[in-house]
This record gives C-alpha cells, sequence and structure tokens, in this order.
C-alpha cells in the first residue's frame, strides 16, 4: 500500500500523522510512505529522519494526495 502523509495545514498544529519511528515499521511490512517536504519539521522531524526510515520526501501535498492509497493525518484536510 502506498500511504501519504501531508504536512498539516491548521493554525498552531504542530503534529504529523506518522512519526519516522512509525514509517520504518510500516516501511518493513512492505508498504510505501511519502512524506511531504518539512511536514515534521514543527514536530521535530527533519526531512533526513524520514528518509532513513524509509520514506519518500514529496514536495507538495497535490503528489501525495494523487499518489497514495491512504492518506494518514492528525486533523481533518480543510
Amino acid at each position: 500500500m502506498i500511504i501519504g502523509v501531508p504536512k498539516e495545514i491548521k493554525l498552531q498544529e504542530h503534529r504529523i500523522g506518522l512519526t519516522p519511528d512509525s514509517v520504518k515499521v510500516l516501511v518493513k511490512k512492505g508498504h510505501q510512505v511519502l512524506v511531504q517536504s518539512n511536514g515534521g519539521f514543527e514536530a521535530g522531524f527533519t526531512n533526513e529522519d524520514y528518509s532513513k526510515s524509509g520514506a519518500k520526501i514529496i514536495e507538495t501535498p497535490e503528489e501525495i494526495f494523487k499518489k497514495a492509497e491512504l492518506i494518514v493525518k492528525v486533523k481533518e484536510p480543510q
């Protein structure tokens, strides 16, 4: 399954749908994970953290929504 994790867009929302550790577990189980570039920055996670966990870094949320079969977010999309 292709799992997409876009950056949160609500004001004062600093969390992200998956941590690098969660990504690592999903990738080990055979899933592909797409994380928006700098999506975890405000939660203290870098693009490098996600890449090392096996995620592919994607530049735009539109690309994630287009490619992913499942979207993981903290808050509902606006």
